[in-house]
């Protein structure tokens, strides 16, 4: 089928394979372009939420950079012809990465399925020890939007609302890229604890136990998972909202593992991207469209290979890596004062009619549209193409058959 895109609201309901596909391929060229980067102590790793973001640049990076074999796990769908669905960019993703890992003779072993359920944590126990082999590195890098309970099958959804009062801002209508009033209610008491079921630190506990107690979990292998704080402008719908609130839980979480299970748990604070979840996030759309261009213009822009990579490279070198909150700050050029002053002031001037000179409206798109694979260079967009995945054929564990 030809495939195009389709958005409705802040989602893209299909995906091109084609361009998933050229978007990895690009990621992994990135990663062979720089210097290798030597971890001898990293040689296996575990990336939970691998297939979109900052958890498949961290996968990636871990296989092509480090040459470190790795176990991903992600929740994707395939294709659904006779409904004339694609299947989800993330398992295109996956699919060109395992494709990329195979040729070039690295270790790779990919499981769909859903990362909260026991069922497929044992599988992953399975494969590891399968391998004869144990994790030095875990990446749990999950944004979920809802959870069943692996114990009582109870559904938990996640809410992105302030905490304590209503929350009003400006922020983009992506249907038009127009300025728009947002109002946001707070979010309820039952509200704030199921985001923090969702999104907080249980879920990564529960992997790296079930690791620990069978002896998968190399002692003092790093844990890492991630984070966002922002500026001033977005705490109050962020950092102080509902999901700040799960983000202190996964922090207050990883500062626990070091002391109960021995491992090296950091917190990674990264830098605000275009993310699918992130862009149903009232002000983050608006905020990131000003932050790229202020960023571009002063040759600081990082997407998530650049942070990754350098990330990985913070690692390696063990000094001065967590700030005075125990934080590892990827956010670091975001952050700086030159950066946010200038997004400030053009954050205050900013109007339908001077919007597109203040802002990456373009880059947004793009970046955007790419998260499914639209918009890449040198892919026909008119030609046919299949759409679904022969996860059998690629040697792909599907445990929602």
């Amino acid at each position: 089928m030809v495939v195009e895109p389709k958005i409705k609201g802040f989602i893209c309901t299909t995906a091109h394979p084609k361009g998933c596909e050229k978007n990895v391929l690009d990621s992994i060229g990135y990663f062979k372009s720089q210097s290798k980067l030597e971890m001898p102590g990293i040689k296996n790793a575990l990336v939970i939420g691998a297939s979109t973001g900052y958890g498949l640049a961290s996968a990636l990076c871990a296989s092509f950079s480090l040459g470190a074999g790795v176990t991903a796990v992600a929740l994707e769908k395939n294709a659904q012809k006779d409904r004339g669905r694609t299947a989800s960019a993330g398992m295109y993703n996956l699919a060109a990465y395992k494709k990329e890992a195979e040729r070039q003779g690295l270790d790779l072993g990919i499981i769909i399925g859903d990362a909260f359920a026991r069922e497929t944590k044992q599988k992953a126990c399975e494969i590891i020890q399968g391998a004869k082999r144990q994790i030095d590195m875990l990446i749990y890098s999950i944004a979920a939007p809802m959870r069943l309970d692996p114990d009582t099958g109870e559904r938990y959804s996640s809410v992105l609302k302030p905490i304590g009062k209503e929350y009003r801002s400006k922020g983009i209508d992506l249907a038009s890229f127009k300025l728009a009033e947002t109002a946001v209610q707070p979010a309820t008491e039952d509200e704030i604890k199921n985001t923090v079921k969702v999104m907080g630190g249980e879920d990564l506990e529960l992997w790296v136990d079930v690791l620990s107690k069978n002896n998968l979990l190399k002692k003092n292998a790093a844990a890492l998972s991630y984070s966002y704080i922002g500026p001033p402008l977005t705490h109050d719908i962020y950092q102080n909202g509902s999901v700040g609130a799960a983000k202190a839980h996964l922090k207050a979480t990883s500062d626990k593992l070091n002391g109960e299970y021995g491992v090296s748990s950091l917190v990674s604070v990264n830098k605000a991207v275009v993310t699918q979840s992130g862009a149903a996030i009232p002000v983050l759309p608006l905020y990131i469209s000003i932050l790229f261009k202020v960023m571009k213009e002063k040759n600081l822009h990082e997407n998530c290979d650049g942070q990754i990579f350098r990330l990985f490279e913070k690692l390696r070198g063990k000094k001065e890596l967590t700030d005075e909150n125990g934080f590892v700050r990827l956010d670091d050029l975001e952050m700086k004062e030159e950066v946010q002053k200038e997004v400030a002031r053009r954050w205050c001037m900013a109007d339908d009619a001077n919007l597109g000179e203040l802002a990456d409206l373009d880059g947004y798109r793009k970046d955007f549209l790419s998260l499914f694979g639209f918009g890449a260079e040198g892919v026909d967009y008119g030609g046919d193409v299949e759409t679904e995945v022969d996860l059998e054929g690629l040697g792909i564990v599907n445990l929602l058959k």
